[in-house]
């Protein structure tokens, strides 16, 4: 059954296709271009930022550890295994690996952490923060393009 419209002034309805134009779909593409070449470069600045924190509290916990190991043995170690951790340690995530260097021949008497971006991981093209290094001493220091700002 089909169902007849008809205008008020009795004539059958003379209506045309509905739905969008070419022009109206092309500017609602152009718009979302737009918008996402504005809102893009600052989720990813922020999802960078984010793993830097990462980086930061991995050093923290393996400075813990080295002080630790530092209370029970009078001495640091360049050996992470040592601590119970893997040789590099790789963070949670899996975007940085940190290391332990030590400062001296013979006992060590003081260490130097670094966390550095893997390869696998989009922190590399993190020019703003590179790397992270934390030593015995509480020396906090990075690299990258702003480094003062990492920390």
């Amino acid at each position: 059954m089909r169902i007849r419209q008809v205008h008020r002034n009795g004539n059958p309805a003379q209506y045309g296709e509905s739905g969008f134009t070419l022009i109206e779909v092309i500017i609602v593409v152009v718009i979302v271009g737009l918008l996402m070449a504005v809102a893009l470069p600052s989720y990813q600045g922020s999802l960078q930022k984010g793993r830097r924190s990462e980086a930061k509290s991995a050093l923290m916990d393996v400075a813990n550890r080295q002080e630790q190991f530092m209370l029970d043995r009078n001495r640091y170690t360049e050996d992470l295994t040592d601590l119970g951790l893997p040789d590099p340690y790789i963070t949670e995530e899996g975007h940085y690996a940190v290391q332990a260097v030590g400062c001296g021949a013979g006992i060590a008497t003081c260490y130097r952490l670094t966390a550095t971006p893997r390869v696998s991981s989009p922190q590399v093209k993190d020019a703003r923060c590179t790397s992270f290094s934390l030593d015995s001493s509480g020396t906090k220091s990075a690299t990258g393009t702003t480094q003062n700002e990492c920390w």
